[in-house]
């Protein structure tokens, strides 16, 4: 019998696809007030290329429209034109600093939206990845539904909010809420992080309406603020050989 894994990155399109992709061209808008409490706000039809292998993405026109930034774990910076105009080393250490309690530069902004767009558009397929762990925990009750849901742990090899979290899923085996604590945000911030609207793009499932929570420490999450928005507009797959 498959795994509730397996079924779900079937529902999702199947490995086999997801192995043919290089990487996905992305147009998304969002915003929200985890952005605009660190100063910071929302970019609407920001159009992102995202890696299906190692993590990297690429922001078209960031933080201007004469320029890009780009995301690695290690490393982010932003160019135009080819020559590099602001880059920093260790990009998650960083965040140590008080002042990323108050405002973001725009390299805090392209390391925090970088690591969570690629977690995001790469899930559920990362869950399948190597390091990582999962495993089944009882069934959750949740808008008059029954979700299955998974704990994950993920190596310190994979940038993410936080080593664990734990993803539900419903009875059609599509993501419906992961949670986790955002690190880089806050050390005592917990998020629900729902999807909803999920529409097909080239056989790949996808959600194109996210919204994030706050969550309790029984687990529950509060209906307001709303700390994140993200509308997902458009998605390419991009094929071809590794």
């Amino acid at each position: 019998m498959a795994t509730l894994l397996e079924q779900v990155i079937d529902a999702y399109g199947g490995m086999e696809l997801w192995r043919s992709v290089n990487s996905l061209a992305v147009r998304v808008s969002f915003g929200g007030l985890a952005f605009a409490s660190r100063f910071k706000g929302a970019r609407h039809d920001q159009r992102l290329e995202i890696s299906t292998g190692e993590p990297q993405v690429v922001f078209e026109e960031y933080p201007r429209p004469d320029q890009r930034g780009i995301f690695t774990p290690d490393r982010v910076w932003i160019e135009t034109g080819g020559e590099i105009i602001a880059e920093r080393t260790s990009p998650r250490a960083a965040f140590r600093a008080l002042r990323r309690q108050f405002w973001w530069d725009d390299l805090d902004l392209l390391y925090f939206a970088g690591y969570a767009s690629w977690n995001y558009f790469n899930t559920p397929f990362l869950l399948a990845a190597d390091g990582v762990e999962t495993d089944e925990l009882e069934t959750w009750q949740e808008q008059g539904e029954s979700w299955r849901r998974l704990a994950v742990y993920f190596p310190e090899t994979i940038p993410t909010h936080s080593r664990w979290q734990t993803f539900y899923f419903d009875e059609h085996f599509h993501l419906r809420r992961f949670d986790y604590e955002p690190e880089v945000y806050a050390s005592w911030a917990r998020a629900a992080h729902y999807c909803f609207d999920q529409k097909e793009f080239s056989g790949l499932l996808v959600p194109t309406k996210r919204r994030v929570f706050p969550r309790t420490p029984s687990g529950r999450s509060l209906p307001r603020p709303t700390l994140v928005w993200i509308e997902v507009h458009d998605v390419i797959l991009k094929k071809g050989s590794s």
